[in-house]
């Protein structure tokens, strides 16, 4: 069939002028981009013929015109919420944070309940902060505040007696209270302890959750972010599910990115959700929005010794412990679980940050693919922060996509002072081996894990190809680091590959002119520039849904 974007000049709607484009795969420097009804309709060297009276013609004024950044992990809800409670994520250290929350607690005075969070391991002896700091600035209300990686919280005394939890409760399968010498907990709750207090935490109502989804969207967008995947629709810790306001959003014309939700697989339960989680898909299935990829988070985290290791954790003395982390789902019934997700059509997204549950999720995909054939359904594993190097080329083997989140590829206080003396130095030089997958032929994808850290995609690609944070003086594992048009078609036409988005990530005929333009070509400038580029538009379909642009 004759391609109607080929072979025949016509008016276009919007034309890019004077700059670069980068197509989603390659940097291509002097092209004028024209887009009509809300597709690419021309990417040439020679725009004649293409403006017409009414043509919005946009001065890219040197800078760049990429497709629209599509965040592959991220929690908008979340995010949203944080940015409307008591939002620690700006301050460091046990003085700011309680100046932040005691401003919190004084301009609400009504809010039965103090949430929030944001807080980093790091600025807390232990990376567990105490009942008795947050005791002081709270009064007599029950206070639950989760970290910035959201698998812990900080509570108070009022907190922990209102949950009932005292030396005698026991530890939960899939968390740890931390205790002084007696038993008493002081104040901190790790992973599934969480609940423990979270609970009984008032449940956020619908309207709110509109509220903080429509602020997420109009921050994501001025980052140049036009798609998602939401790493978790369905009741988890303390947050109820946020799909019926998606639903809502996408059914009156407000959701204007494009999102792909990926429901909560209960990890306390087993194969019996299958069909519950199959009716829930089946229930939203809109242009913008459906919910068609499944979320199980296999481990825990390295800072708290959750995430699942193949050896067990060093101790701060350089000796072996007897903890190798946590397995969320059992291996073998993982097995089961992605076999029977992928032969009843779902994405799986699983959560996987130590070298075993890297290498457990791999197994369960390889078993998923010997049982069921290729069913091109776009699995991946998400954060993979330590990667044995013999399960580096079963990505590629098995199809499956690794889902980075660069900004943590870094020398910053979590990674110097809670995980290099736990993991010793072998297994800190196998940790976010972006290199080695792109070398290996593994797709890859990118994504934030905002509110966890910054949904920026520049400061994402900025670590991604600098491997360290602007500013820093040592670069971390250098040898990993990815090449500008690598980890932007992580960020653009990867992630739109993952989230079956391919009418979108990339400039092309006939593509979805979902587009971003930046105040700069960072191809052009030194890669240590590249954080400090900026988003001057973003545009959805060929509609600006952030910002303003120049135009002549």
């Amino acid at each position: 069939m004759r391609n109607p974007y080929h072979g025949k000049v016509a008016k276009v709607d919007t034309l890019f002028v004077n700059g670069s484009i980068f197509d989603g795969h390659r940097h291509r420097p002097g092209l004028t981009v024209g887009v009509r009804a809300g597709r690419i309709a021309a990417v040439t060297a020679d725009p004649a013929g293409l403006r017409g009276p009414r043509t919005e013609v946009v001065d890219l004024a040197g800078g760049l015109l990429l497709p629209g950044f599509v965040d592959a992990h991220i929690h908008p809800v979340q995010g949203g919420l944080e940015r409307a409670h008591c939002d620690l994520s700006p301050a460091h250290g046990l003085t700011a944070y309680q100046e932040t929350i005691a401003r919190y607690v004084a301009s609400h005075p009504d809010v039965p309940w103090i949430l929030g969070g944001g807080w980093h391991q790091p600025d807390f002896a232990g990376a567990a902060p105490l009942k008795a700091d947050l005791d002081a600035v709270t009064g007599d209300r029950p206070a639950f505040l989760v970290n910035a990686d959201h698998h812990g919280a900080w509570v108070n005394t009022k907190a922990l007696r209102y949950a009932g939890i005292d030396a005698t409760t026991p530890d939960p399968p899939d968390g740890r209270i931390e205790r002084g010498p007696d038993g008493t907990p002081t104040g901190t709750l790790h992973e599934g302890a969480m609940s423990l207090v979270g609970r009984l935490v008032p449940p956020t109502t619908h309207d709110k959750q509109v509220a903080a989804l429509l602020d997420a969207q109009a921050y994501l967008h001025s980052l140049g972010v036009t798609g998602w995947q939401d790493a978790i629709l369905g009741d988890y810790a303390n947050l109820s599910d946020a799909t019926p306001a998606y639903a809502e959003l996408a059914r009156d014309g407000r959701l204007t990115a494009r999102v792909v939700g990926a429901l909560w697989w209960q990890r306390d339960r087993g194969a019996e959700q299958l069909q519950e989680l199959i009716e829930r898909r089946d229930a939203v299935k809109f242009p913008r929005f459906r919910a068609d990829s499944v979320k199980i988070m296999q481990d825990g985290v390295a800072e708290n010794f959750t995430a699942g290791m193949l050896e067990p954790y060093f101790d701060g003395c350089g000796c072996r412990t007897p903890n190798a982390g946590l397995s969320f789902v059992d291996p073998i019934a993982l097995r089961s679980h992605v076999t029977q997700l992928d032969a009843a059509g779902f994405q799986v997204h699983v959560h996987a940050i130590g070298d075993r549950a890297v290498r457990e999720a791999l197994d369960a995909f390889e078993a998923a693919w010997t049982e069921n054939g290729d069913s091109d359904l776009r699995h991946h594993i998400a954060h993979l922060q330590v990667i044995h190097p013999d399960d580096i080329g079963r990505f590629a083997r098995l199809g499956v996509a690794a889902n980075l989140q660069a900004l943590w590829a870094v020398y910053d206080p979590q990674m110097v002072e809670l995980t290099i003396p736990f993991l010793g130095p072998e297994r800190t030089s196998w940790q976010y081996p972006f290199g080695d997958l792109a070398r290996s032929g593994a797709r890859l994808a990118a994504g934030s894990d905002w509110p966890v850290s910054s949904p920026d995609p520049l400061a994402a690609v900025h670590v991604a190809v600098n491997r360290r944070a602007p500013g820093d003086p040592d670069a971390f594992l250098p040898e990993q680091a990815l090449d500008l048009s690598t980890a932007l078609a992580a960020y653009t036409s990867g992630s739109a590959w993952l989230n079956h988005a391919d009418g979108s990530g990339r400039i092309e005929g006939g593509a979805l002119a979902d587009l971003v333009l930046l105040d700069r070509d960072p191809f052009t400038g030194p890669t240590d520039e590249i954080g400090a580029a900026r988003v001057r538009a973003t545009y959805v379909e060929g509609e600006c849904v952030f910002g303003d642009h120049s135009t002549r």
